[in-house]
């Protein structure tokens, strides 16, 4: 089904070349010339307004702010020829989605427009699929092939009883993904345990984990039942596991092979059954190797999981981002484009760990709920003078993103443009002139 745009702008000519533009996308396009006339109108059949600010009788602000109070959720793409920081502030505080100045390009119009329906259409989805009890707890973010691919691997074995080894880089959501493969089982009624293993002192963590019998060791006053016993039923999430020592190692691993544990201090065995989870932060192949993780250990891991870096999924940087002002209780912040390039262009070494700390901080010293680029930190506005721009010279670091993508799925379906041009919800004139635009081949 076509997605329907009403735009509104007292030049007819303006409007025609608006209608045009857009109809190449697919998109089906009404045009008026009053603000105040198209206020008559259900507006809720529209996936998206497009409205001119300077017009007579009522300008684009006061059109916006009226639409604003009865249709909340309708996104409106505000443009000027008279654009001013002022103005910009005043639009966006208003609910405005987005704001363009004229001239512009027809590509430049219909990336905009793609782009804010994009961003509406997620929310939706997201509104759709998310329960009341789920909606305040936090969750892996990203729409893009990569994340696609990681989600199927979490959906495949999340009821399974298999352990799991979770590898990846500091920041990437290890905790994050152990808890979606425990809500996602039948065990998510029951306990998810959480054991730091890299920040309990090693003879402390034996006692954590298996329990002590009362009076077994100086200050041991009362019996400890422990984590593992105490997550019976559930899931027990190891994090940095290669933190722990190779003599508790050991030990660990007879509880991994029958499921027995000895509280310190008894000579009672307990069958506990429990799933074990545990993340690696460091490269566990590399650890074994030199004598710091026990083989045998890990081939007691039956799936290993790989969480992406963020550099490998930059397409979801928007998406995320987003998903980050909600958290923090920004929901009227935006982010202007040329920011989010300098976002998208940034090689992310700390993952959505240091993108999360970038907001907060940029959130707080901005004066403005306008994001600019002179707001971010200097490491993500000097990256062009240290040499690391990941983008192609010839594209924006948003079209470098786009020229990826297209080339990643026109790869998965053997260049077939018909597919590919479906999976990517754009038809096929549009994807054989990106094509076209980003040069690209069955050869590179």
């Amino acid at each position: 089904m076509k997605k329907s745009i009403l735009v509104i702008d007292d030049d007819a000519v303006a409007c025609e070349f608006l209608q045009e533009a857009l109809a190449r996308d697919g998109y089906e396009v009404q045009t008026m010339t009053s603000a105040k006339e198209a206020l008559k109108l259900e507006l809720s059949q529209f996936a998206l307004l497009m409205s001119d600010i300077r017009m007579p009788e009522m300008d684009g602000l006061q059109f916006l702010d009226q639409v604003h109070k009865k249709w909340p959720d309708l996104p409106v793409i505000l443009m000027t020829a008279y654009g001013s920081l002022d103005t910009t502030m005043e639009a966006l505080s208003l609910g405005a989605w987005d704001y363009i100045s004229k001239p512009f390009s027809p590509n430049d119009c219909r990336k905009i427009v793609k782009k804010v329906l994009d961003v509406r259409e997620l929310r939706e989805r997201r509104l759709k699929l998310d329960s009341p009890e789920e909606k305040s707890e936090t969750k892996l973010i990203g729409s893009s092939a990569a994340m696609v691919e990681f989600y199927k691997q979490i959906a495949r074995i999340a009821d399974s009883p298999a352990s799991v080894l979770i590898e990846g880089e500091s920041g990437t959501g290890k905790e994050l993904t152990a808890r979606s493969l425990h809500s996602m089982s039948s065990r998510r009624a029951k306990p998810f345990v959480v054991v730091h293993c890299g920040a309990i002192p090693d003879n402390l963590l034996e006692s954590e984990l298996f329990g002590y019998e009362k009076g077994s060791f100086t200050g041991a006053h009362q019996q400890h039942i422990g984590l593992l016993a105490s997550a019976e039923g559930g899931t027990v999430f190891l994090d940095e596991i290669t933190e722990m020592s190779t003599a508790l190692q050991g030990k660990f691993l007879r509880f991994m092979q029958n499921g027995e544990i000895r509280r310190i201090g008894s000579h009672d065995v307990q069958n506990v059954a429990v799933r074990v989870v545990a993340a690696a932060n460091k490269n566990i192949d590399e650890e074994v190797q030199a004598g710091r993780f026990r083989m045998d250990l890990l081939h007691r891991f039956i799936v290993r999981l790989r969480v992406p870096p963020l550099r490998e999924h930059k397409e979801d940087i928007p998406l995320l981002v987003e998903s980050l002002l909600k958290k923090f209780g920004y929901t009227k912040a935006r982010i202007s484009e040329k920011a989010m390039e300098l976002m998208i262009a940034y090689h992310w070494p700390g993952n959505v760990r240091e993108i999360e700390n970038v907001l907060q901080q940029t959130l707080l010293l901005s004066p403005f709920e306008l994001i600019l680029p002179e707001n971010l930190p200097d490491k993500l506005r000097q990256q062009k003078e240290k040499g690391e721009e990941t983008a192609p010279s010839d594209f924006s670091p948003l079209e470098a993103v786009e020229r990826e993508k297209i080339l990643q799925i026109l790869k998965e379906t053997s260049w077939n443009q018909s597919k590919a041009a479906q999976i990517l919800d754009i038809d096929r004139k549009t994807l054989r002139m990106k094509i076209q635009r980003y040069d690209l081949s069955e050869e590179k």
